[in-house]
């Protein structure tokens, strides 16, 4: 199938990538993440991204859109359940390009990672492939956790120490705190 694969960061596409393909989808990555904070970070990530498309030879379609207001803005009332809105935003941004453009199934990197709530993530989709009628491929990731760590420190990739929202770097550091969601 060709599948469009969300990217949040370059860490967590390369077990997914390696795995996908070696089930014989032909993969196109897609970066959506207007969630990061600060700008800096956005960038960064950004640039890991297109590093690890380069060694990877991984086509990706970047939508290089930075809306930090309209994330406030949508979970300020609810900082708690910031996760909820950030899958949805994302995975939909996800779906509705690869309905647009030909895709026959999406997936998402966000599955990789063992700090995700894999079922809301799951089911978020799932209501997303529906609607615009698409299949969901879904592959716990999280198996390759250790492979994909190893990974990205052999190819020099930046290393971010927190999801990716204010609120998320807030908790890096608030250790009292934990984000729902993971």
């Amino acid at each position: 199938m060709n599948v469009l694969l969300h990217i949040c960061c370059a860490n967590c596409a390369i077990f997914p990538v390696k795995t996908l393909r070696a089930a014989g989808h032909h993969i196109t990555g897609f970066f959506f993440n207007h969630n990061i904070h600060p700008y800096q970070e956005y960038q960064k990530r950004l640039n890991a991204v297109r590093h690890f498309a380069n060694v990877s030879e991984l086509k990706v379609t970047y939508n290089d859109t930075y809306s930090l207001e309209e994330f406030l803005a949508a979970v300020a009332e609810s900082p708690d359940s910031r996760c909820i809105y950030c899958y949805q935003s994302r995975l939909k941004e996800t779906a509705a390009f690869a309905a647009k453009a030909g895709y026959e199934a999406f997936s998402s990197s966000l599955l990789y990672s063992r700090y995700q709530n894999h079922q809301l993530i799951k089911e978020l989709a799932q209501e997303l492939a529906d609607h615009y009628g698409l299949k969901f491929v879904y592959h716990d990731f999280r198996v390759g956790w250790q492979e994909g760590i190893q990974s990205s420190k052999s190819m020099g990739l930046y290393r971010q120490q927190y999801c990716g929202c204010i609120y998320s770097e807030k908790d890096r550091y608030d250790k009292g705190r934990v984000a729902n969601g993971t």
